[in-house]
């Protein structure tokens, strides 16, 4: 599982900037990307990985198991819900929920507009080495339960339609480990709490 969460926290890394080309949602059958991507040169900044497992991942109409789901905040305020999917054909499989403007209803609850897919794959290009995600332009959202200065997250659920009307579905519960929190650097907050 260690193994599993380095090669997520790796892939989260590479998916700061990302550019646009056809990608592969599943082993078999290319999604492609019809829309250019906003560029970014965004470094993470924080990054929460969740024990748990996936009762629900739905990748355009395809149904997956998942390894682990990160958290990842970028230093300019995008958010990714990552998940290493669990596909026996393609160990770099990661589908991200992207977005931003984050809000807090409480403490314990947490909501992320949806406003991009990030897919990733064996045979996407590389950059040092990780493959580059694409991008697609989806609507939808996230919601967590539970908050990380607390280490508990209880799940995450997400669900999101992109612009060729591919559904993204997530429900991951959490097993009730600990988050592992790492705080990469300083940034300025990009959440809308109304509790501060």
């Amino acid at each position: 599982m260690r193994l599993c969460k380095a090669a997520l926290a790796a892939t989260l890394v590479s998916l700061a900037s990302s550019w646009a080309s056809p990608c592969f949602a599943e082993s078999s059958a290319a999604i492609p990307v019809n829309n250019p991507p906003a560029q970014q040169n965004a470094l993470i900044d924080l990054l929460a990985l969740m024990s748990g497992h996936c009762k629900t991942l739905k990748v355009a109409g395809r149904t997956f198991d998942c390894k682990t789901v990160a958290y990842a905040h970028g230093d300019k305020g995008r958010v990714n819900f990552a998940v290493a999917v669990d596909d026996p054909t393609d160990e770099n499989h990661v589908v991200s929920f992207s977005g931003e403007n984050g809000k807090r209803a409480d403490d314990n609850s947490y909501e992320l507009p949806i406003d991009r897919m990030l897919l990733n794959s064996k045979d996407r290009p590389k950059v040092d080495g990780l493959p580059v995600p694409a991008e697609q332009a989806s609507t939808g959202i996230c919601r967590q339960t539970g908050n990380f200065a607390a280490k508990k997250v209880n799940d995450v659920t997400c669900s999101a339609t992109d612009s060729e009307g591919r559904r993204y579905e997530l429900l991951f519960v959490s097993d009730g480990t600990p988050v592992s929190v790492r705080r990469i650097r300083q940034s300025s907050p990009s959440i809308q709490d109304p509790f501060k």
